[in-house]
């Protein structure tokens, strides 16, 4: 064989293995744009999940997660005040995901973000070890969860953390 069409073979195998591990990233849930959003393929999907577990609109509300000494905070507000409709929806949603997660029922999370979310597992086997409390806010609501176990606070900021990436344009850090 001769050195030019062993240099094209090799070429060649290289294109084919890059292509295999773009699709294989992609097909993961991997971060190629949607150019029509400005946002990934993984949280256009996971927006469409939410859409099914989620009563409020994700275009007209904001996840905030901020990861505590102990925990962390989630708050859920509608982007507009005195939306009534959206920051009703979110109350409604959020105290029934208090009183699930406080039984260890964690199905909604995993229904939008998938089984392998980063922390799910570890706050579902440690949900005995976690307070999670409700409260109305003027704009919506707030999870506040609370543990004493420092896996567990790990585990519930990693997370938050998960989340932030998923929901991007709908999600933020902090207060």
């Amino acid at each position: 064989m001769s050195n030019s069409r062993h240099r094209a073979l090799v070429a060649g195998a290289g294109v084919v293995a890059a292509g295999a591990v773009t699709a294989v990233a992609l097909a993961a849930g991997g971060s190629q744009q949607d150019p029509g959003e400005g946002r990934t393929e993984r949280q256009a999907l996971v927006a469409e999940r939410g859409r099914t577990v989620m009563p409020f609109d994700l275009e007209q509300t904001t996840h905030r997660f901020s990861p505590t000494a102990t925990g962390g905070i989630q708050d859920v507000v509608a982007d507009q005040s005195g939306d009534t409709e959206q920051i009703e929806l979110i109350r409604a949603h959020l105290r029934e995901e208090a009183a699930a997660f406080s039984r260890g029922d964690f199905a909604d999370p995993a229904r939008i973000h998938g089984t392998d979310m980063p922390g799910l597992a570890e706050l579902r086997d440690g949900y005995d070890r976690i307070k999670v409390r409700y409260e109305d806010r003027a704009d919506g609501a707030t999870l506040t969860y609370t543990t004493q176990d420092s896996a567990l606070v790990d585990a519930l900021h990693d997370w938050f953390e998960a989340q932030l990436g998923d929901h991007g344009a709908h999600a933020e850090s902090g207060h």
